[in-house]
């Protein structure tokens, strides 16, 4: 394989230059923590159960050889400066909380002898007893699982997910780290491929801040809902440290709001967001897709609206649509039904949507309405698509001005939700030119 298509020295040249700064970032928050007075340790009486199982030091170990292998195994220049980013990330992040928040492995590691207590006294030789949370360990865990399971097929992906589940129980069973230090390193890992994705532009990269006043009231709101979740994790500890997991989800989607826009749901264009964005959103995720139940409990089925084009709520998970296209305008909720043309335009939930985007949307639809009917959905089927429908309202000639779509929208829908910023949006839309492009397709 020539060097253009598996970038050997390239994966050397990386590897030469974050193996040092490993070591060195690693070692300078081991010391800066030796040298104070007190550091504490967050540990539950239960832990002193789990069985130490000196063995485990050899999965433990390994993940130093995955992290070498793990440059080499990428098939493209592209892929291997997006596995070193992240892993670059990792430690940046990692190194960070090491030496705002120092903690300290609490319990006394029982004596080992043997091949399995020479590994620990290397361990111990480089490896003090603080770099607890997250567990650097599990945050690279998770950037190279990741990796990996993309090139393995077949017996050797199965290999991969059970040895990768011992390093990952490795790290409680070799009494390196406290069960805390787990789910941090989980969340700080999956921060890692978030902030990197194989495809398309870092999210980072939208970075934006919102004109519109009403996300900026969103993120204030949704940023005070993350710091009631992180104070009062910080407050109560014990089991109540779990809702550090909604004070991420919330702070990411006040971010999403005040800057990054739909790029922090990293919705693709088959309808499903990223698994990293899955796995940090899960929270806030999950109570999006309970509110829009609850709310559209009484008219669960897509409304007709003209002419062969509904107007929804997503639909359910794995249902077959009778409609040919679904147009799909939320940025927050996965599609998983089962339907033959799918255009995905997202936007941001209660937020104002721009001109573009509902001028984008129209055209979708329009494309879609000539193969036949089209279901045209958000959340709920209240606001963002129904203002994307009464765009193409005015498009087709079905409507003469904002406010008559708007009309004619609430003959068949009166439960829909448009104020005013809505139809001067939909004004601004139609008096757009044709957009370049339609959004991504499945078919």
């Amino acid at each position: 394989m020539t060097e253009g298509t598996r970038p050997w020295r390239r994966a050397l040249l990386w590897l030469a230059v974050l193996g040092p700064f490993f070591f060195l970032s690693y070692g300078l928050a081991n010391a800066w923590a030796g040298r104070l007075p007190y550091v504490p340790s967050i540990v539950f009486d239960w832990e002193a159960k789990i069985p130490f199982q000196a063995w485990t030091i050899v999965p433990y170990w390994s993940i130093d050889l995955f992290y070498v292998a793990s440059f080499f195994i990428c098939s493209h220049r592209a892929e291997l400066d997006m596995h070193a980013r992240r892993l670059f990330t990792a430690q940046l992040l990692s190194v960070a909380c090491f030496l705002l928040w120092p903690l300290r492995f609490s319990l006394e590691r029982p004596e080992t002898a043997g091949v399995f207590g020479w590994l620990f006294d290397v361990l111990l030789g480089f490896d003090k007893p603080f770099n607890q949370a997250p567990s650097l360990h599990i945050v690279l865990l998770v950037v190279l699982w990741v990796r990996y399971q993309q090139h393995l097929r077949g017996w050797w992906r199965a290999a991969l997910h059970v040895w990768f589940a011992l390093i990952g129980l490795s790290v409680l069973t070799t009494w390196q780290h406290h069960f805390v230090d787990v789910p941090t390193g989980v969340a700080v890992g999956w921060l890692c491929v978030w902030a990197w994705p194989a495809h398309g532009r870092s999210p980072l990269a939208h970075w934006q801040w919102a004109q519109d006043g009403a996300r900026w009231r969103l993120a204030a709101v949704y940023g005070l809902g993350s710091a009631l979740c992180a104070s009062l994790a910080l407050t109560f500890s014990g089991w109540v440290l779990w809702l550090g997991w909604p004070a991420l989800s919330l702070a990411m989607v006040a971010l999403g709001y005040a800057a990054l826009g739909t790029a922090v749901f990293q919705k693709q264009e088959d309808g499903r967001l990223s698994v990293a964005a899955c796995w940090l959103l899960a929270p806030y995720l999950l109570a999006a897709w309970w509110n829009s139940r609850w709310w559209t409990r009484h008219a669960p089925q897509p409304q007709l609206v003209i002419d062969g084009v509904w107007l929804g709520r997503m639909a359910e998970a794995g249902a077959t649509l009778a409609m040919p296209t679904v147009v799909d305008v939320s940025a927050e909720l996965p599609f998983r039904a089962k339907v033959r043309h799918y255009r995905s335009v997202p936007m941001l939930d209660l937020a104002t949507p721009t001109a573009q985007e509902l001028r984008r949307a129209a055209e979708a639809i329009a494309h879609g309405h000539r193969r036949g009917e089209v279901l045209v959905c958000c959340a709920l089927g209240y606001s963002r698509s129904a203002a994307a429908l009464a765009t193409w309202l005015c498009q087709s000639g079905h409507a003469d001005s904002a406010d008559a779509a708007i009309k004619l929208l609430r003959l068949d829908c009166p439960w829909i939700v448009l104020h005013e910023r809505h139809r001067d949006a939909i004004a601004q839309a139609v008096q757009l030119p044709l957009a370049t492009g339609l959004p991504g397709v499945r078919a």
